[in-house]
């Protein structure tokens, strides 16, 4: 039998690959230090092109030559500290992630997602095992990190309880949950928050645009059908077969831990929770079904920019995790007074401290790179060579994921890399005619497909750690052997199927177009 050893054999090419990504990855600075440095590179630049003349690229919101600003000077310099403040409590992703994970914190911390997925894996026939393990792997996207420390583990218990190879599992629920990221058939705090950053990289070039927070989700939805059935494909005919020749589970690994039995008040708690979520959802139908209702707009729409209900679409992802949340705990004796409520939503917020201290600088860099103008500089100058080149929208789109794609092998969080690349991305190709909904869907298809393959990405030594519960020897560049089937083939396929989706003509999202201006 074939030795599951990677010790035994030199390192191949992919594993040296992978390991000088790593090599130059971990020299990388901390996001936050890397908005750090760019909002001073920008300073820099903008002071000394600020005396520089471009009279062949004309700003399209003033029709007049673009200028850069300097933000150095001193009436820019006291401006931005007088602004500072202003600055980072208005940008617009960071009230919307705080929202929504209050929510999200008190039904995770109750323990209802826990229960809601052990109850459905354990439900699950052995035909159906791998399509669900990753369909739950897609919904845990709604519950943040929960499905990296909760259905990877399961998926690899759940396989090994029904005599398949338990890295199999792993394989498909890690695929579900990080390379499947964008595509769910539910909304989720993802939504609003990559809008948060696409909707200020429109506004450098047109500054009356707005993005609707769900303009991708026809298309992620739609994508999660994609999604689950290439990884079923890839899983039972191409990952299992050959991990079943060539890494035998050890023989010690019956003391791998088994899936917790769910206890009756878990699901007393868990059932009345969902019924409860049930009440909310049909009342908040019926409330949006009257032609008058308080959610239309004033020409009675509820998908335009002005309808209440899309600008409640947050507080509604808080009041109908929040809301469950809550029932669970009181029912299951979690909660037992007001307080626990509190503390579960305080240790909701201390895992958003990183991300707080990320979106300070964040801010700071996307005000001074739009306030620069030499945003709108790169775009104008960027659209004017793809205009030169003439080439097919397709090939744009497809050269932005595989960039996309390249980049998050060393940037793995997908917020710090669309901070980085939607105020050059969006602007660029609003240029040439594609909408900033079509690029935004184009970024999360490459933000998506690679992150299974990337050491650098947070969570990927502990799906190491999990799969060496069955196989000690398994190291990095064991996962990432593994894993690179479903990167490829989600890259390859998922491109392909946004291409189709756009000549087809089916709706992106909310709100959304494919050409800019829409037409």
């Amino acid at each position: 039998m074939a030795s599951a050893s990677t010790e035994s054999r030199p390192p191949g090419i992919v594993d040296r690959f992978l390991g000088g990504i790593e090599m130059v990855g971990n020299k990388l600075p901390d996001p936050s230090m890397l908005f750090l440095f760019s909002l001073v590179i920008i300073w820099i630049l903008s002071a000394l092109m600020s005396g520089m003349t471009f009279e062949s690229v004309i700003d399209p919101r003033t029709n007049a030559p673009l200028m850069v600003n300097n933000l150095l000077s001193g009436s820019e310099l006291t401006s931005f500290l007088a602004r500072m403040v202003g600055i980072f409590t208005g940008f617009a992703p960071l009230g919307v992630v705080l929202v929504a994970m209050l929510g999200v914190g008190v039904a995770d911390e109750a323990g209802y997602f826990n229960t809601g997925i052990k109850l459905l894996l354990s439900k699950t026939s052995l035909s159906l095992l791998t399509p669900v393990v990753i369909l739950v792997g897609l919904i845990s996207h709604s519950a943040v990190d929960a499905g990296y420390v909760l259905v990877i583990p399961l998926g690899g218990v759940i396989f090994y309880a029904a005599g398949r190879h338990p890295l199999a599992g792993i394989a498909a629920a890690f695929a579900g949950v990080s390379g499947g990221f964008s595509a769910n058939p539910l909304p989720s705090a993802l939504d609003p928050l990559l809008q948060g950053f696409t909707q200020p990289a429109a506004q450098i070039l047109d500054p009356a645009i707005l993005v609707n927070p769900l303009c991708n989700y026809f298309f992620t939805a739609a994508s999660s059908i994609l999604i689950i059935a290439l990884g079923w494909f890839v899983t039972d005919r191409i990952v299992e077969p050959r991990l079943n020749k060539n890494t035998p589970v050890d023989k010690d690994a019956d003391e791998a831990p088994q899936m917790d039995t769910i206890e009756a008040r878990e699901k007393r708690a868990f059932w009345w929770a969902t019924g409860t979520l049930v009440v909310g959802l049909i009342i908040l139908v019926l409330t949006l079904l009257p032609a008058e209702s308080p959610f239309r707009d004033a020409e009675g729409s509820l998908n335009s920019f002005q309808a209440p209900i899309m600008q409640s679409i947050v507080p509604l992802i808080f009041l109908l995790f929040l809301i469950p949340g809550v029932v669970y705990g009181y029912v299951g004796g979690i909660f037992r007074k007001s307080k626990d409520m509190v503390d579960a939503m305080t240790k909701a917020m201390h895992g958003m401290s990183y991300y707080i201290v990320m979106a300070f600088f964040c801010a700071l860099f996307v005000h001074a790179f739009g306030e620069s103008n030499i945003g709108a500089l790169l775009a104008l100058k960027g659209a004017a060579l793809l205009q030169a080149m003439a080439l097919p929208g397709t090939i744009t789109i497809f050269g932005i994921i595989l960039l996309t794609a390249f980049v998050n092998l060393f940037v793995g969080s997908a917020s710090a890399k669309w901070a980085l690349l939607a105020p050059i991305f969006v602007p660029m190709l609003m240029q040439v005619g594609i909408s900033p909904d079509l690029t935004q869907a184009a970024y999360r298809i490459g933000d998506s497909s690679s992150n299974i393959i990337t050491p650098l990405m947070p969570y990927f030594p502990l799906v190491v750690v999990y799969c060496q519960k069955y196989v000690k020897k398994t190291g990095i560049g064991t996962l990432t052997s593994f894993m690179i089937p479903y990167s490829v083939t989600f890259l390859l396929i998922w491109t392909g199927f946004l291409v189709a989706y756009w000549l087809l003509g089916f709706p992106l999202g909310l709100g959304a177009s494919y050409t800019y201006p829409p037409m």
